[in-house]
């Protein structure tokens, strides 16, 4: 099985606040579940032991979520978005989409961190449709549903967070 990786664009904020927490959790977070764990296995019988399942459980997102930010940060380009009217990871977009106007985020959700702006990546239907057309440029991409969704773009502005 061949083993496809994709960039993600992170700004150098949205990179350092990933590798801190991918520090912690690898680190400290991985030590306490263990301690978690080794306290619950130390109460006995493990079949009816919430605080053991728990515990594992706990370990098991833990990983996961090690095993993502890992891939995320080994494949990370960092950088900041151009203010030039060009629709590219990183910028805020303002584009009317089949008729309503959107404001998103184009990018990562990782790069939004706590805002609550609507994020699409550059590889879903939409961000593949605009990414690298400009302010004025209307384009049509086929929904997953098959319809044809036309999008304009009206703005297109670096993210700052």
């Amino acid at each position: 099985m061949a083993e496809t990786t994709h960039a993600t664009w992170l700004t150098q904020e949205a990179y350092d606040r990933l590798k801190a927490e991918y520090e912690h959790l690898s680190g400290a977070g991985r030590l306490d579940i263990s301690q978690k764990i080794a306290t619950a296995r130390d109460e006995g019988d493990l079949k009816e032991n919430g605080g053991y399942h728990a515990a594992r459980e706990e370990q098991a997102k833990n990983e996961a979520r090690i095993r993502e930010l890992k891939a995320k940060l080994e494949n990370a380009v960092i950088g900041q978005a151009k203010d030039d009217g060009v629709v590219e990871p990183g910028m805020v977009v303002t584009a009317v989409v089949a008729g309503d106007e959107m404001v998103f985020l184009l990018g990562s959700r990782e790069v939004a961190g706590g805002t609550d702006i609507d994020v699409y990546s550059e590889k879903s239907p939409l961000g593949a449709a605009i990414n690298g057309q400009s302010v004025g440029d209307t384009v049509t991409y086929a929904a997953p549903n098959g319809n044809a969704i036309t999008v304009t773009i009206t703005a297109a502005k670096p993210f700052e967070g």
